[in-house]
């Protein structure tokens, strides 16, 4: 049975040991209690750096995605306004066509 500060194991300790015993043991208590809140504050701001970068990288893909449907819209309207101007009589039936359907469909 190993002991403290090399005393044999039928050596009783005194209270002075016992008590030298409890503050080494608060010290390395509170060592390791700083040691932990270090880590603990690298990781939080780890964590927080990592989310802040994903949440601008979704914010730059959303943007991209926006333009991407913005500029294929102004396509759309310009093609559909294209074909109105070039066939404008089969425009006017289409259209009289779809609002048609809508009010039949709106009926029930």
């Amino acid at each position: 049975m190993a002991t403290a500060a090399g005393k044999s194991s039928t050596d009783t300790p005194t209270p002075a040991d016992l008590e030298a015993d409890i503050q080494q043991l608060k010290a390395d208590v509170e060592k390791l209690t700083k040691h932990l809140a270090k880590t603990g504050e690298h990781g939080y701001g780890a964590a927080r750096r990592a989310a802040s970068e994903g949440v601008e990288q979704l914010r730059a893909q959303g943007e991209a995605a926006f333009e991407s449907v913005r500029g294929g819209a102004q396509d759309i309207e310009a093609q559909l306004i294209a074909s109105v101007r070039e066939r404008p009589v089969t425009s006017l039936a289409i259209a009289a066509g779809v609002g048609f359907l809508f009010a039949l469909l709106s009926r029930r």
